[in-house]
């Protein structure tokens, strides 16, 4: 019983800025890695950033230097800060986390969970 969520996205022009956030519950002892990925329509899913636990982050090519990956292990939440905004990124934006989950109040096993995914729009 672990899920992720994602809220945020919204319609926005080029060159500004959106915040999206991926919020965490369930049965978690605590969270892996944790990504952000995107999907526009007609094209196949792409990882967009990645943060592990100890916070080292990766990032496409296409969004290095404007979108920035974060998390906070207190909230169970990782975010992604967008800048400088292209039409290009129009996409659906999904969250993914490995989740280590807890039984009994001890680790049980790590499970991969995806959000439900959040619409970013950037049109003038």
């Amino acid at each position: 019983q672990v899920q992720l969520v994602e809220s945020g996205g919204g319609l926005v022009q080029p060159g500004g800025s959106l915040r999206l956030s991926c919020a965490a519950s369930g049965s978690i002892f605590s969270i892996n890695a944790m990504a952000w990925y995107r999907q526009a329509p007609g094209k196949q899913r792409e990882l967009v950033a990645t943060i592990t636990s100890g916070r080292s982050t990766n990032y496409a090519d296409s969004v290095k230097g404007r979108f920035f990956i974060s998390r906070d292990n207190a909230l169970d939440t990782a975010y992604l800060q967008m800048n400088s905004l292209k039409p290009e990124d129009t996409a659906v934006y999904y969250c993914n986390a490995n989740i280590r989950t807890v039984v009994a109040g001890l680790p049980f096993n790590d499970r991969e969970v995806w959000g439900q995914g959040t619409l970013v729009t950037v049109s003038s």
